[in-house]
């Protein structure tokens, strides 16, 4: 697995990565990137280290440069125009998987064991899960720990990859059981 998170442009984009590589990705909808998204990627940095790897065109570059403007320190991985260009649209997201691989190791990534801290049985337990409310305690518990909303298994996802640990999991599940 990946260590760092792999921030990229949009859905198709977040598809073509996993593809290629075991690793947590957090798309910027493109130009709608705002503080919400910064935030995601500023505590991404700070927990696990982050590549930026953004389409090879104008809008990628113009999104690349917010990113590094707020968020310092990060990675880069980058293919070139020949290698996203499939029918005249160029982006990550028509890449190959072995295009994909080459840029996050030319961007010096590391690996590291998949981390497997916190468990579907935690979230149904935990009420992230299977419960009525479920939904606005993940909103509620990632806005808590800097990680954002995600369905059941894409928070449980970002537990992990993340670096949550059980004691920051425990005081934010009591922070927000308080506020309900």
């Amino acid at each position: 697995m990946i260590k760092e998170v792999i921030v990229v442009e949009g859905r198709d984009d977040i598809t073509a990565v996993k593809k290629a590589v075991d690793a947590e990705v957090i798309a910027v909808g493109g130009f709608g990137i705002n503080k919400k998204v910064i935030d995601k990627i500023k505590e991404a940095q700070k927990r696990k280290g982050v590549i930026v790897f953004t389409d090879p065109d104008f809008a990628g570059e113009k999104i690349r440069r917010i990113i590094i403007k707020r968020v310092p320190g990060v990675k880069h991985a980058y293919i070139s125009r020949e290698e996203g260009t499939k029918d005249d649209d160029i982006g990550v997201e028509n890449a190959s998987v072995e295009s994909i691989r080459r840029a996050l190791e030319n961007a010096k990534c590391k690996l590291t064991e998949k981390r497997e801290e916190f468990t579907s049985r935690d979230m149904i337990y935990f009420k992230l899960s299977g419960h009525n409310d479920s939904k606005e305690r993940r909103e509620m518990l990632g806005k808590e720990l800097g990680i954002g909303y995600g369905n059941a298994s894409q928070f449980l996802s970002r537990l992990n990859s993340f670096g949550i640990t059980k004691e920051e999991f425990i005081k934010g599940i009591k922070r927000i059981d308080k506020e309900k």
